[in-house]
């Protein structure tokens, strides 16, 4: 995918690292990840993928748009679902190839499609490896709306 003419191409590493202009940098399927936080709490969201039209769009509208994987797709955060992304504050990591957006969340408040707040809503045992399959441990037990009725 083709870089908008309002994404300056990248230059030489010093510029990038230490410069003022933004030049992002997607891999070879023409996406970069985003980090999303809840600007208030600071808590990790969700962790999703834009193409040049996504970026572009949320820097434009100052609401989420994410490219989908899985439907190879623009997707605007909540325009079904009503849970709307507004953007507070992008920031990109030094090199430029990564985005953290910090976003106030509208609707019902969630950010996965599966109805909780966060999309990391399970956690993972660290410490030895068990005999048996890894067991997931609910962090969050309330989903913030059905899914079901939704989509």
């Amino acid at each position: 995918m083709p870089q908008r003419p309002y994404f300056a191409l990248r230059t030489a590493d010093l510029d990038i690292e230490t410069g003022t202009v933004f030049a992002p940098k997607f891999d070879g399927k023409g996406l970069i990840p985003v980090v999303t936080t809840e600007a208030n709490s600071g808590e990790v969201v969700m962790f999703a993928y834009m193409n040049d039209e996504a970026l572009a769009r949320t820097i434009e509208t100052g609401e989420a748009y994410y490219w989908s994987r899985s439907r190879s797709e623009l997707w605007h955060k909540g325009a079904t679902s009503g849970n709307v992304q507004r953007v507070v504050e992008m920031r990109t990591d030094c090199d430029q190839d990564t985005i953290l957006m910090k976003v106030e969340m509208r609707g019902a408040k969630a950010a996965c499609h599966v109805g909780y707040r966060s999309c990391f809503y399970r956690s993972i045992a660290v410490g030895a490896l068990p005999d048996e399959a890894l067991e997931l441990t609910f962090r969050e037990n309330k989903k913030l709306f059905d899914p079901d009725s939704v989509y």
